[in-house]
């Protein structure tokens, strides 16, 4: 039996080339996600529930990169968080909130709250704009069984269809207010400009977009059960990619599914994995995938080497599937392993065009779950998606029924619960992982990720060279 060896990101260094560039803003991180979708930063958030829902993608999006909302959740939950990404930062909301007149205070109140917006736009009947109610409203209003129509604002400034984003951000700052609703000549709504979104334009100027402006966001699929129906619905909430989620996604499984979400949707983006080979790559790719997703075993909290005894190194997986993602051109993603920016460095130097981050983002302000004190320090739960909790959470949402009967050795676990330290704003670490992402690209003299790639060079390193890579004979403050 011929036993190759296999390398991960602390096995290698990548040798310092001449460069020309003099600052890092000479650096462009663009990259595609997919074969018809760019970033502008080359990081994805996990579709993990510790790690990414509408928060988390809504700061990615901001930033330059993408989120993927994890499938652990219903259908209607799902593609409710995809519409909150959306409606974060569209120019225009095209379906704005709306609320009957004659409706009660406390009625507009939960709805407002439910969907998480400050304000409604109240109307008859018939639907026409007839007054806006908002926060402050409700804040002065002493009896909630009142209706929407004696509380609300009646003296309205609207514009028309066609108006400019710009002429809406003048209409705007002219009038003092926060929301103009489009209207049409009928007195019927068609959309909605808020000073909040068009600040956001200039606020966000690297902000990952789709067609419409606003925020791009993607969402995970299983390969079993009703994985047709939650595309379906996703894709009527306008998420920009969808990702076959499967942890062996060299399998049956996962190619029969990504075959029957592209013959039902061709148009739809999809990216799919894990997988650790040359060959795995290629039958997704031969499925019809615009994307794959390559890492097993590699995450911080994943046991799949360890119960299973499979998986490839992490480098040496991106380096095998790069080579086919090559041939088709289609984007491989690093998924596992990445610890620092020099990590994702590497990666995207062995061939992946993008690098998706799980622990790095868990514990910050924008992952699901609530802060935890220990020995006074603070922490999140971080959780793999093949953790006992995980997998018994899961089975929960797809059957409806509670799992306190199951019997838990019939669960497999293939990856671990843990807490990492608090970390404050996601925002920060990605202005760290990109600063070094770009001081990366300086030393391999290159000004894009395209030409480290082309112009790449490893050298393996000892034991010795690695604990030479790292603060030593000192004591770190």
């Amino acid at each position: 039996m011929d036993i190759r060896d296999g390398l991960t990101f602390d096995d290698v260094l990548l040798v310092p080339k001449y460069s020309d560039v003099t600052t890092r803003s000479q650096t462009d991180l663009s990259t595609k996600l997919s074969r018809n979708i760019r970033l502008n930063i080359p990081f994805i958030s996990a579709n993990m529930d510790t790690v990414t829902e509408a928060s988390m993608a809504v700061a990615m999006a901001r930033t330059g990169g993408i989120g993927i909302i994890h499938r652990f959740l219903t259908i209607q939950e799902e593609s409710a968080q995809v519409l909150k990404v959306k409606r974060s930062g569209s120019v225009i909301i095209e379906n704005p909130y709306m609320i009957p007149m004659n409706s009660t205070v406390r009625r507009a109140y939960d709805y407002a709250d439910e969907m998480g917006v400050s304000g409604l736009l109240a109307t008859d009947d018939d639907g026409r704009l007839k007054g806006i109610v908002t926060d402050r409203d409700f804040i002065f209003c002493s009896d909630d069984n009142m209706i929407v129509a004696d509380i609300m604002t009646r003296d309205v400034v609207t514009t028309a269809p066609g108006t400019s984003a710009e002429d809406a951000k003048r209409m705007l700052r002219d009038n003092r207010v926060e929301k103009l609703p489009i209207v049409d000549d009928d007195g019927y709504i068609r959309g909605l400009f808020t000073s909040k979104d068009i600040a956001n334009i200039d606020n966000y100027p690297m902000a990952a977009k789709d067609s419409k402006g606003r925020p791009m966001v993607g969402a995970a699929v299983g390969v079993k059960g009703d994985f047709m129906e939650r595309t379906e619905a996703l894709l009527e909430a306008e998420v920009d990619v969808i990702v076959v989620d499967i942890a062996h996604g060299h399998s049956q499984n996962a190619i029969r599914t990504v075959k029957n979400i592209k013959k039902a949707f061709p148009d739809c983006e999809i990216i799919a994995g894990n997988v650790a080979t040359a060959s795995g790559t290629l039958d997704l790719i031969r499925a019809g995938v615009d994307a794959v997703k390559v890492g097993v075993g590699s995450g911080s909290i994943c046991i799949t080497r360890v119960i299973t005894g499979s998986g490839v190194p992490q480098l040496t997986a991106v380096i095998d599937c790069a080579r086919i993602g090559k041939d088709y051109d289609i984007p491989i993603i690093s998924d596992g392993g990445t610890r620092t920016s020099g990590d994702a460095t590497k990666a995207l130097a062995a061939g992946a065009s993008t690098v998706m981050l799980g622990s790095i983002l868990g514990g910050t302000d924008e992952s699901p779950g609530t802060v935890l004190t220990k020995n006074n320090k603070r922490y999140k739960v971080y959780r793999g998606m093949a953790s006992l909790a995980a997998s018994i959470g899961r089975k929960t949402k797809e059957t409806g029924m509670t799992s306190l009967e199951d019997d838990l050795n019939d669960y497999v676990a293939e990856g671990v619960e843990a807490m990492v330290p608090y970390k404050g704003s996601v925002t920060d670490i990605l202005k760290q992982l990109t600063g070094g992402i770009r001081s990366g690209l300086s030393y391999c003299g290159a000004h894009t990720i395209k030409t480290m790639q082309d112009e790449a060079e490893f050298i393996k390193m000892s034991r010795a060279g690695f604990a030479e890579s790292q603060p030593h004979d000192v004591s770190v403050i």
